[in-house]
């Protein structure tokens, strides 16, 4: 669920879970049992969402000294580029229709993967963000 949502990979999720249970002292598996029952609309404790918000908002703040891009070096072209931000939004879209299924979360960890390495990024919401930004910019 928190791949979907965040967007990231499964091992940037499990970091996400593990900080925000830290934050409000409980198991992560219990935080990740809340997600899960959240996304079917049962309550989640509001201070368990606020630090799970916390979570996935420190994951997608820019590292100290990152604030100004990628420096020198080469871009993808924008049909590999293009191509790599399809496969990872469909991969999440699946995923968040199926939290449970093995092959749709390994295919959302690839596509993630995919990204992050093209866009040379290391999470994947700044990787989107680059895409976004390359497909965005002047040809």
């Amino acid at each position: 669920m928190v791949m979907a949502l965040a967007p990231c990979g499964a091992r940037e999720a499990r970091l996400v879970l593990a900080a925000a249970a830290e934050l409000v002292q409980v198991p992560v598996a219990d935080l990740a049992a809340a997600v899960v029952a959240g996304a079917r609309g049962e309550p989640v404790p509001a201070r368990w969402e606020r630090a799970l918000r916390r979570a996935v908002e420190a994951l997608r703040s820019p590292l100290p000294g990152t604030e100004g891009g990628r420096g020198v070096g080469l871009l993808p072209s924008r049909a590999r580029t293009e191509d790599a931000l399809a496969r990872f939004r469909a991969s999440r879209e699946r995923l968040a229709a199926a939290p449970g299924d093995p092959p749709a979360r390994s295919a959302m960890d690839d596509a993630a993967y995919t990204l992050c390495v093209l866009m040379g990024r290391s999470t994947v919401h700044e990787a989107v963000a680059a895409a976004e930004r390359h497909l965005a910019g002047p040809d």
